[in-house]
């Protein structure tokens, strides 16, 4: 029996480290978008580097839009595209099997 290369191709996107988490929180976002800055505010532990190329290879996946929507002074938002926003919606069910069974250690 052989995978699903549809399905082996998508892991390959959302198993890579920070992908799944990004478009998650872009789906939780109003508008579906935010800064740079909120983005590495809210995920504590990623560095501004990583998270540039994690923006630049969603992107480059068709998943994450970068927009500038001023120029003075520059203002640009990462916004999920409708086929981020696609995928986000298709984690949804795993992230509820997550909270069923999986037991997060009690943050301190």
């Amino acid at each position: 029996m052989e995978v699903c290369p549809y399905l082996e191709e998508t892991f390959k996107i959302v198993g890579r480290s920070w992908n799944g988490l990004i478009i998650n929180y872009l789906s939780r976002c109003s508008s579906r978008s935010a800064h740079f800055s909120d983005m590495k505010k809210d995920l504590k532990t990623i560095t501004p580097r990583a998270l540039s190329i994690k923006l630049t290879d969603l992107s480059d996946w068709g998943l994450v839009e970068k927009k500038i929507v001023s120029t003075s002074p520059v203002n640009i938002v990462y916004e999920l595209t409708d086929k981020g926003y696609a995928l986000a919606q298709a984690l949804v069910p795993i992230e509820k099997w997550a909270q069923d069974y999986i037991e997060l250690e009690e943050m301190q």
